[in-house]
């Protein structure tokens, strides 16, 4: 296997194109795209590129764009843009280094500089890369007391209406194993994992009567039931200091949302649902499904997946639900070792 980095460049000039991979194709493999579209499909497909060479003057969505979109979501946010522009006024300059890119490089390229910059710039994502190994190494035994306190918060919540709280773990390890193949690097992909637990909290404020009916609930207990999320972004909002819980207030204000603009409490729709919880609603379907509650029984896999399959673009993102297609014998394994008792 080649086990060169891998550099994206962007450009809607074949000319360009054809330059910067001239100066790079011996140090490493080279992957183009014409626009912003094509290149964000890039970055978020697997094996990603390691750096992004990014023009700024492109047609439909500009680089600026591109980069604050490539920011936006967990699975590209760790990959290095630089900026490759004849348009270098210093506000420029500054509004691509605000949005997140790493340095610039000025056409006409001298090729020694745009082989030092991308040196420079992998370089320093592979020592981000290794300090963030060894800080969890070193820090793992105080982490996992807090997860065991994050873990116990989320069950607290569980063992209401599910006599073992095991969903909370299957579901949370459902979600890394979406994450992972979705392109999240490990850090953010655990971050998720462990924030996922805590997407029901809410359900501790919401009454037995309704909560372990056995029936269908009318009009105003669904009102009641729906208040879960209002009061678990509560419940969470009041440690909002790190990423972790950050994620956690965003999966449990959201994953209740559906991809059509149909779900609750919000009705937003498509990407305006964060994908950390568009990830969190399927792995939660999917093991409400399969699990016996106290109002149904326990769906087989086959059906609680032709369902996912049926609400693609309707209840599900599509994107989520045919990477969790992909991985099912990962999450099948995930769900026999956290059975219910």
């Amino acid at each position: 296997m080649d086990s060169k980095p891998t550099v994206l460049v962007v450009d809607d000039t074949p000319s360009n194109l054809d330059v910067l991979t001239g100066i790079l194709q011996k140090d490493y493999q080279v992957k183009v795209a014409i626009n912003g579209h094509i290149a964000l499909k890039i970055a978020a497909a697997q094996p990603q590129p390691d750096i992004i060479l990014l023009d700024i003057m492109m047609p439909e969505i500009d680089g600026y764009q591109v980069c604050k979109a490539l920011k936006s979501q967990p699975n590209t946010a760790h990959i290095p843009v630089i900026f490759v522009t004849a348009k270098i006024a210093p506000e420029d300059e500054i509004k691509g280094l605000e949005l997140g890119a790493v340095d610039y490089l000025t056409k006409p390229i001298t090729p020694a500089i745009a082989l030092q910059r991308v040196k420079t710039h992998l370089a320093l994502y592979d020592q981000q890369r290794t300090l963030y190994e060894k800080v969890k190494e070193q820090t793992e035994e105080i982490n996992q007391g807090k997860l065991e306190t994050i873990h116990s918060l989320g069950r607290a919540a569980e063992f209401k209406d599910n006599e073992t709280g095991m969903h909370v773990k299957r579901m949370s390890h459902y979600c890394y194993i979406l994450a992972r193949s979705m392109g999240f690097n490990e850090q953010d992909a655990e971050t998720l994992r462990d924030a996922a637990p805590m997407h029901d909290v809410g359900k501790i404020g919401i009454p037995d009567r309704v909560l372990l009916k056995p029936g269908k609930l009318d009009a105003e207990e669904w009102q009641i039931m729906q208040r879960h999320v209002e009061y678990g972004v509560e419940i969470l909002g009041q440690f909002n200091d790190s990423t972790l819980m950050k994620v956690a207030i965003d999966i449990a204000q959201n994953h209740h949302e559906k991809w059509n603009g149909l779900g609750y409490p919000r009705g937003i729709a498509g990407q305006e649902i964060p994908l950390s919880a568009r990830i969190a609603a399927v792995a939660d379907v999917f093991d409400a499904l399969t699990s016996e509650r106290p109002y149904k029984a326990a769906w087989d896999i086959e059906r609680a997946v032709s369902l996912l399959q049926e609400e693609k673009g309707q209840h599900f993102d599509p994107d989520v639900v045919d990477h969790f297609a992909k991985n099912i014998e990962a999450i099948l394994t995930i769900k026999e070792r956290f059975k219910d008792e």
